[in-house]
């Protein structure tokens, strides 16, 4: 089942979203060669604690993984596509880019958004594979609105992506977000004849999130069970927006 939320829960899922750009915003400007990864999740917990609010991933159990996500933030390198794990021993260096996905739950609602940042100058390539994917969530973002279908939002991302010749990945996808960090539907960024396709109505919020390779679609599960890479080592990037559909069009809780 699908929740639409009201507008006072939605000023509330504001309040989380915003709180978790200001996490980013910081973060991505602390990025830099010779930074670990384990330095950001520092910063990021800190930030959560000061402003009262639960992180949303840390605790969070995932049956497949067989334990419970240890972080704050996933930190996710190259040609890491999501799930990566903070650690002091990963130290970033120039060409680097490094996907920053995470969430809080504050006054009982979730905000939840990814960036990925580069590490200095970075390949045209790169530069276009960030730049890609940024687009295509914000093509999907303006799909956002009363009386569109699910399949409008997933296959614009879809069609972005594919026109540039990278791949989409296709085992992690979006989904609803409210009162709990993952909700009904789930938002593929691809269309899946297979799954059901929702008329989009007021109150509902979707996290949509492109997860684009610069090679293959293909992913594979590193030994931690958590950490998903690309198969053929190509560089990943990765971008996330809670995004509600109101009567004004679609508004980006994530961001001011």
């Amino acid at each position: 089942m699908i929740i639409r939320k009201s507008p006072a829960e939605l000023e509330k899922m504001r309040r989380a979203g915003l709180l978790v750009w200001e996490i980013l915003q910081k973060l991505s400007g602390v990025v830099a060669e010779g930074v670990t990864t384990r330095d950001l999740e520092v910063i990021a917990e800190r930030m959560m604690s000061e402003a009262g609010a639960r992180p949303a991933f840390k605790g969070y159990y995932v049956p497949a993984a067989g334990s419970k996500y240890p972080y704050v933030l996933c930190t996710s390198v190259n040609d890491e596509i999501v799930h990566g794990m903070p650690s002091a021993k990963r130290v970033l260096k120039k060409g680097d880019v490094v996907s920053i996905d995470t969430g809080v739950q504050l006054d009982g609602y979730f905000g939840d958004s990814a960036v990925t940042v580069p590490v200095g100058d970075v390949p045209d390539e790169t530069k276009k594979l960030l730049s890609v994917t940024r687009e295509a969530l914000e093509l999907a973002i303006g799909k956002m609105r009363a009386g569109n279908r699910l399949f409008d939002v997933c296959g614009t991302v879809e069609k972005h992506v594919t026109s540039h010749g990278f791949s989409i990945v296709r085992e992690y996808v979006g989904h609803g977000i409210g009162t709990r960090l993952h909700e009904e539907p789930q938002v593929p960024n691809y269309v899946d004849r297979r799954n059901e396709n929702p008329r989009l109505k007021e109150g509902m919020v979707l996290a949509i999130e492109p997860m684009v390779n610069a090679g293959g679609a293909e992913s594979r599960l590193a030994q931690d069970k958590w950490t998903a890479l690309t198969k053929d080592g190509s560089y990943s990037a990765h971008f996330e927006h809670c995004v509600a559909v109101t009567s004004n069009g679609p508004w980006v809780l994530t961001r001011p």
